[in-house]
């Protein structure tokens, strides 16, 4: 059998056994913190339309996750990033910046949603704290030349959220998270970075670091 070695996949961990207790009720109560606003199309990786100048959605800054999280803030530095290394069957580094190694990503009811865009690292994971009957799905374009969320829907591969699950895959094509469906539902998740021997952060476009946290150039 000829398989395509250039095919979208992503690998998928229960990790609610490495979870400390409350852990999505800590998370809650975290994102009711996230610092939600108009974010700005991101220079380089959005893949927003051209009418598109920002998006409505929250972040918990890493610094939060750090402080207010410390699980996760370890378990994205050891075992999570030893789950990377057995679905990748290579060496995985975390962000040595922790600026940006493991955030928070928020949105609540229909209004928000998570820009069309692609990561600037070459392994990405997802941790999902909540559930969703309907919306809140992760959308990746099949075709890795789609510019707008109407060109990804057309041809789409959808990972469905579900509490507990470590998603890890290479973000390096388009995609966003949909809207939810309810007014009165949040979705939650964390949001790593991981890299890679042969995609080191070096890699890394400086102008992303200037655009997120106004380093100078």
């Amino acid at each position: 059998m000829n398989i395509d070695a250039t095919a979208f996949h992503w690998t998928t961990f229960d990790v609610v056994g490495l979870l400390p207790a409350g852990w999505q009720q800590e998370g809650i109560m975290v994102a009711s913190e996230a610092d939600v606003r108009e974010f700005p199309r991101t220079p380089g990786l959005t893949r927003e339309g051209a009418d598109v100048e920002s998006i409505l959605r929250g972040r918990v800054h890493a610094g939060q996750v750090r402080d207010r999280l410390p699980w996760l803030y370890r378990l994205y530095r050891e075992a999570f990033r030893d789950l990377a290394e057995r679905a990748l069957h290579e060496p995985v580094m975390i962000a040595r910046d922790d600026r940006y190694g493991v955030v928070l990503n928020v949105q609540r009811g229909p209004e928000m949603r998570f820009e069309n865009h692609v990561d600037s690292n070459p392994v990405s994971g997802v941790l999902f704290f909540t559930d969703h009957a309907a919306g809140g799905e992760l959308v990746f374009a099949r075709d890795a030349t789609a510019s707008d969320v109407a060109s990804v829907e057309r041809d789409c591969i959808v990972i469905e959220p579900h509490a507990g699950y470590l998603v890890f895959f290479d973000g390096r094509r388009p995609h966003y998270a949909r809207p939810l469906k309810e007014q009165s539902e949040i979705r939650i998740v964390a949001a790593m970075n991981f890299y890679l021997e042969s995609f080191p952060e070096s890699t890394r476009p400086p102008g992303l670091n200037r655009h997120l946290f106004g380093d100078p150039e």
